[in-house]
């Protein structure tokens, strides 16, 4: 949706939603990147979707994940289903903000665990994240989400590192 610059906007809205509990950050982003979805007619035929998930303790430090306001209003513009419980971080990793994309890489490998791969049989799948840096969130929650058969992904983020 953006372009995250060390000294622009997007950086100060997102790290307002993410760490200074401005949730209507995450809503205000959700509802204008799905309306402009919605009018272009991108992503028709999108059947659910699917926040980047937090650690259950980090989830409990934070008290919301800041995806999922920005997917539940995706989900709502798209008219899909929208689902946070079937894909699950399994453990409490520090921030990836500093760390390369190899080092990322190598410390993804099954942290995200799909619950139950015959609810996304033949699905097609909004995977939602806050900023693409490296991608390798995105990709490692992609390996996991592919364990359903048939499934068909698409991504959508807040922001990108140019």
């Amino acid at each position: 949706m953006l372009f995250f610059h060390t000294h622009g906007i997007t950086k100060n809205l997102i790290h307002y939603l993410k760490y200074r509990n401005q949730k209507l950050i995450g809503i205000f982003l959700g509802d204008w990147f799905g309306e402009q979805l919605k009018n272009q007619g991108q992503l028709k035929g999108i059947d659910m979707v699917i926040p980047v998930p937090l650690h259950p303790k980090k989830l409990r430090k934070r008290g919301y994940n800041q995806v999922a306001l920005f997917a539940e209003r995706l989900a709502f513009h798209l008219n899909a289903e929208y689902e946070e419980n079937l894909l699950l971080k399994t453990a409490n990793t520090k921030t990836q903000t500093q760390k390369s994309r190899w080092y990322r890489w190598q410390g993804k490998q099954e942290l995200y665990q799909l619950t139950d791969p015959e609810i996304l049989k033949d699905k097609s799948v909004l995977l939602v994240d806050d900023v693409i840096t490296t991608g390798g969130t995105l990709e490692a929650c992609g390996k996991a989400l592919h364990k359903a058969p048939g499934l068909k992904l698409f991504i959508a983020t807040m922001a990108v590192v140019p």
